[in-house]
């Protein structure tokens, strides 16, 4: 029998274990897409306790807790956080065979080298000797991010952003790279014209141009995209439930704004098509500055009405949807691709059975100008566990190229979460070395020691080329 998580862990071939120890352990982290805070690494932030670290902001953690029976005022609301932390203690022997009970103790050992499993009857153990640590300078968020050897991050950025701590981290001198990434999702949230020209008052104010006419909003997107390209940004992503490809003419999308502009509802249609014209014209302008564009497909959002009213978004209420893809996307993608003006481009799906689907439609869309030039993004959200993994390597190995992807993410808010990258790098590391002991693969360490290399850092790092 195994000890659970020892430095094997998931690791079950003599040749699994020597590709992991010997080439995936040893490459840098290249964070490219997550939501921890620049605001916190410019500051330096020194967490006061393992609940705010740990704790807050984590969607996975509250669903576990609730689903455990724990009262929203442990997870959200007013409790102390020792009263948050020991909730979640006493829910973590309860999440056996959910990914949470790995991460958890990965996170535990990784950063604070303890090795028991956290429970009821361990958990002030646990608590005092993690905050009397979180409470040293060598915890501060900029050693975390050391301490976890991270070589890029990219953070996630409204348009309307300053980026002023961008600018302070990168004045600063910290040797880890802090870029931003643009996020245009509520620049086409039209589907709310209050809340709609709120946002725009403020894309006015930040670009200092007018928008009364679609080609004003155009004009301050890529006045604000020229801002993000100046302070590093080669990077956009767009949070969709599918792709919108809908035919449009420009006398309808002028209409509709001028329409949405004046506070008025937008019948379904409208919504559509203004949505098609907006990732059409956003995939334009990312071509034109040489970025990578990023598609999160298929989430279901804020499901429960009563909680998203109380608590808000991105508390915990959203779910895997089963939308139609295929052919909104390979019609978004085609429509770019017409003109030569298709970036390089990742689409994430959440759901499952989509795996095929995009493994097999970015294929659809290379032309030999850049290595992997289309992505099938890592196994995301819901699905980046050791089975989503599993499943989003083999299709793409299946139906791609497995060798120029550029790997594993921590789309995350927390600064522990690196340990993500571990899980996955154990996980791709154990397909291999089963493959090799099966005679399927060649047993050539130099070979697949590289390949592993290349999809754990290196392809990422040559993909985004960030100067």
């Amino acid at each position: 029998m195994k000890k659970f998580m020892d430095e094997n862990f998931l690791l079950q071939t003599e040749t699994a274990q020597k590709i992991y120890h010997n080439h995936a352990a040893k490459m840098p982290i290249f964070d490219y897409h997550c939501h921890i805070s620049p605001k916190e690494i410019a500051e330096d932030k020194q967490f006061e306790n393992l609940t705010q670290i740990w704790l807050y902001g984590d969607h996975y953690k509250w669903r576990a807790m609730r689903t455990n029976g724990v009262d929203e005022h442990f997870c959200t609301s007013g409790a102390s956080d020792w009263e948050k932390f020991e909730k979640w203690a006493e829910t973590v022997p309860f999440t056996l065979r959910n990914p949470l009970y790995h991460w958890t103790h990965l996170e535990l050992k990784k950063f604070f080298g303890i090795e028991k499993m956290l429970s009821p009857e361990t958990a002030k153990e646990i608590w005092d000797e993690c905050n009397t640590k979180l409470q040293t300078p060598e915890y501060s968020v900029r050693n975390i991010i050391r301490m976890a050897n991270v070589h890029t991050i990219c953070t996630t950025d409204d348009p309307v952003d300053s980026l002023e701590y961008h600018r302070q981290i990168k004045a600063s001198g910290f040797e880890v790279k802090v870029l931003p990434a643009w996020r245009p999702d509520k620049a086409m949230a039209v589907e709310n014209p209050e809340a709609y020209n709120n946002y725009i008052d403020k894309l006015e104010k930040v670009s200092g141009i007018e928008i009364n006419t679609f080609e004003d909003l155009m004009d301050a997107l890529d006045s604000r995209h020229q801002f993000f390209h100046e302070n590093g940004c080669r990077l956009s992503d767009h949070g969709l439930e599918t792709a919108h490809a809908e035919d449009y003419t420009e006398r309808e999308i002028i209409d509709v704004f001028s329409k949405v502009r004046y506070g008025a509802d937008l019948t379904e249609t409208e919504i559509l098509k203004f949505k098609s014209c907006m990732l059409y014209e956003l995939g334009i302008m990312d071509h034109s500055r040489g970025w990578t564009q990023q598609f999160h497909i298929g989430a279901l959002r804020n499901n429960n009405t009563r909680l998203f009213n109380k608590l808000g978004p991105d508390t915990g209420f959203d779910s895997i949807g089963d939308f139609e893809i295929a052919r909104p996307l390979s019609k978004l993608l085609d429509r770019l691709d017409q003109n030569d003006q298709l970036s390089k481009t990742i689409v994430y799906n959440l759901n499952p059975r989509d795996n095929e689907l995009i493994a097999t439609m970015i294929g659809n869309f290379q032309d030999g100008t850049v290595p992997g030039k289309m992505q099938f993004g890592s196994g995301w959200w819901f699905l980046d566990q050791k089975d989503g993994m599993e499943k989003q390597i083999n299709a793409l190995s299946n139906l791609g190229l497995l060798s120029r992807f550029v790997g594993m993410l921590t789309d995350s808010r927390s600064f522990l979460s690196y340990t993500r990258h571990e899980y996955f790098r154990r996980t791709l590391c154990n397909l291999i070395g089963n493959d090799v002991e099966n005679g399927e693969l060649p047993n050539d360490m130099k070979m697949l020691g590289q390949m592993v290399e290349d999809v754990c850092f290196n392809n990422a790092r040559n993909y985004f080329n960030f100067k």
